[in-house]
């Protein structure tokens, strides 16, 4: 269970983070309010998550998930660069967070 709650907080991590980018500064009320919420969310599950899970492995994950979903959304949806080596970059970390599952 604290796994799958882990991976739930590590998208909510990429749901804050991508609220915080469109609340333009706090002067946007939908996005600024999707962010205090997924903030709370995210970290709620993450304290969760970390009374079973050592906290070096579920921070790491936690981070990796945010991380990688934030950039797939800027890429995706927000017109970022989506380049060959940027993928490459993403999919090195998609590695390192199924390594630290693996070897748990």
């Amino acid at each position: 269970m604290a796994w799958i709650v882990l991976v739930f907080s590590g998208l909510l991590e990429t749901a804050w983070a991508v609220a915080l980018d469109r609340s333009a500064g706090f002067s946007r009320p939908l996005p600024s309010a999707i962010f205090v919420v997924a903030l709370v969310l995210s970290m709620a599950g993450l304290a969760y998550a970390l009374r079973d899970i050592p906290v070096g492995t579920g921070y790491a994950v936690w981070v990796g998930i945010g991380a990688v979903g934030t950039a797939l959304v800027g890429m995706l949806a927000l017109n970022e660069s989506s380049s060959l080596p940027r993928i490459a970059c993403l999919l090195l970390v998609i590695a390192g967070v199924v390594g630290l599952k693996i070897f748990h």
